[in-house]
């Protein structure tokens, strides 16, 4: 232990949507509590901060995507990046959650000490002891995006670029412009791309499923104008939680039905432009990945005006000119955009401890989505897979304030969940997406059954999460 270090009864690890919100909700609820929010690069923001590829906008709507406690003003629901950045940086001075911010700290190690009940955090610029640790720095590397070996990449004359490294100053003004990728980066990229460039071709191994949404919803645009904005919010929001969720359970239980509802609904977009049963009909049903949106047709729109066109092939090499198919044909191109998706990254890549012993991620069980068998003092807030991110992270922030209160009550140190019996176990993302598979065997697993069992439903969990006991057979306190 590091008797010069600074302490803080509770660090928070990361700046973004989620780490700014649940310093709202630790100062709101748990006043007395000093902390210090540590963030490895120098800006607000997270995600909303790191991209900067034309068009970067949510996948969620902003009334579950936006904070419980701070209503979203915007017209458009399905809000691009830079006002996501402003609405999290708006919160951030609202609160003077920007006075807690220590930038420029990388967090490299955390160890646990059972003797001191105190985490000692260590960055690449400063040491902190602390209490309680909550890591919010999402679930991806910040510093790359997945890219396969592509065969040939040396020979291509143009410009490559993955979405997450985007050049700003990148021209791409009547340009040949191949995106490879089916995700919700590429669904966004290529229509945005398509107003500036000569053509842009989303080449795809496998189709996405994808889904038409107006960017602004008009309900909740015409909520605000006659009441008052945090209650027109509130009605917005469970609005979207509820369909959504119904939506997303009406998919598990008629996989069929819904595949077949969601190629409709493009080909009713596109007509005779495109070949559907080819370019959007993937080989899993609907929720085994996450759905892209299309707000307002912009996609569809960019097909049928002959702006944009899909290609489902697998990729042979890269030429000089562009890339060849396993067909045979060859596709020309003067920048090549790698939408290829994430690396997924347990605690931002940070070593970790616990009384001396390293703690090796798979080999943990995740309890109620959020913190660790064995594993004292520390909760990880990440979103759900079927549903706005912020919606699980707002309630996972509530449980930690409970679990603050309840130790103040009982004048304990120390809670954890214990992991009493042997447990069947399972990926603890159940999904098939690349991102997914490639890491499941460095991520926490979870369980079969309660509590060790991660829903993916916000309302089961708004119950459990702030009404259940917390002195269950699993979560210790000492």
């Amino acid at each position: 232990m590091d008797s010069s270090a600074t302490y803080f009864d509770v660090i928070i690890i990361g700046a973004g949507l989620s780490g700014i919100g649940a310093a709202h909700h630790l100062q709101e609820k748990c006043p007395d509590k000093s902390y210090a929010i540590l963030e490895a690069r120098n800006a607000i923001g997270g995600t909303w901060d790191l991209f900067k590829y034309p068009g970067i906008r949510s996948d969620s709507d902003m009334y579950t995507l936006g904070y419980s406690f701070k209503p979203w003003k915007e017209t458009k629901a399905i809000a691009d990046g830079p006002a996501i950045l402003n609405y999290i940086r708006e919160t951030a001075e609202e609160g003077s959650i920007n006075q807690h911010i220590r930038f420029n700290h990388k967090v490299k190690k955390i160890s646990w000490s059972g003797e001191e009940a105190r985490w000692t955090v260590s960055t690449n610029t400063a040491v902190y002891t602390c209490n309680f640790i909550v890591s919010c720095c999402g679930y991806y590397n910040y510093d790359e995006g997945y890219t396969p070996d592509f065969a040939g990449v040396a020979d291509f004359k143009g410009t490559i670029v993955h979405p997450q490294k985007w050049d700003t100053n990148l021209n791409y003004d009547n340009k040949k412009i191949i995106v490879i990728g089916s995700g919700a980066t590429a669904v966004t990229l290529v229509p945005e791309l398509a107003k500036k460039a000569a053509h842009v071709t989303m080449l795809q191994r496998s189709p996405s499923y994808v889904l038409s949404q107006p960017a602004e919803d008009k309900i909740a645009n015409g909520l605000r104008k006659i009441l008052p904005s945090k209650i027109a919010y509130s009605i917005a929001r469970w609005k979207n939680i509820t369909t959504g969720l119904a939506f997303y359970n009406a998919c598990k239980k008629w996989p069929n039905f819904f595949k077949k509802l969601l190629m409709k609904g493009v080909k009713k977009e596109v007509g005779d432009d495109v070949d559907v049963n080819t370019h959007f009909n993937p080989p899993y049903n609907p929720w085994m990945q996450r759905l892209c949106l299309v707000p307002d047709n912009d996609l569809f729109e960019s097909l049928k005006a002959g702006k944009a066109n899909v290609v489902t092939d697998h990729i042979e090499t890269f030429t000089e000119k562009g890339i060849k198919l396993a067909s045979g044909d060859e596709l020309d191109a003067d920048i090549i955009v790698t939408a290829t998706g994430l690396k997924l990254l347990f605690l931002g890549g940070a070593e970790m401890e616990v009384n001396g012993n390293k703690i090796n991620p798979p080999d943990l069980l995740c309890y109620r989505g959020m913190m660790f068998n064995n594993v004292p003092n520390l909760v990880v807030l990440v979103g759900y897979t079927n549903a706005s991110w912020t919606l699980k992270c707002d309630l996972s922030c509530e449980y930690f304030c409970r679990l603050l209160h309840q130790m103040d009550k009982t004048n304990t140190a120390v809670c954890y969940p214990k992991l009493n019996e042997k447990l069947e176990t399972e990926p603890l993302i159940d999904f098939n997406s690349g991102y997914v598979l490639r890491a499941l065997n460095e991520i926490p697993k979870q369980g079969k059954k309660r509590p060790w069992k991660v829903f993916q439903n916000y309302i089961f969990d708004m119950f459990n999460f702030r009404y259940s006991s917390l002195n269950d057979d699993v979560m210790t306190f000492k």
